[in-house]
């Protein structure tokens, strides 16, 4: 088999399964805005031995539960306010433990990056194509 179609065939289905990733991130938003719980969380500090940057929103759930989310190491990224502000959280009435800021960067970030990816993926395949 020829190493340039080889090449193409696999940056076309690495390209393929972000795409599905990036569509599947778009769904799991949609269906926080149109169906999730929305309740207020606080941020607070890290222990000081966690090296992470950002930090923690803790926020109740509806059966008065207290969760932690940890949005993650691009916090301040996607509008993470300081320590001690409030912070609306989103999350699935049957799993609140998967809960998401809600704010339109933290929501969509990930399917911007699988949406990037997949561009780069199939851009690569249309460069290699014989």
């Amino acid at each position: 088999m020829d190493a340039e179609l080889m090449l193409l065939a696999l940056c076309t289905g690495i390209g393929l399964g972000f795409l599905l990733l990036a569509v599947h991130a778009v769904l799991t938003a949609a269906r926080l805005w149109a169906r999730g719980l929305q309740v207020t969380g606080v941020v607070t500090a890290r222990v000081p031995a966690d090296r992470r940057r950002g930090g923690l929103v803790v926020f109740s759930d509806h059966l008065g539960r207290d969760l932690v989310l940890d949005p993650g190491s691009y916090a301040a990224l996607c509008g993470l306010p300081p320590v001690g502000r409030t912070v609306p959280v989103v999350y699935a009435r049957s799993r609140p433990t998967t809960a998401r800021l809600w704010t339109l960067r933290h929501l969509l970030a990930p399917s911007f990056g699988w949406f990037l990816s997949s561009t780069v993926a199939f851009g690569t395949a249309v460069v290699v194509s014989p």
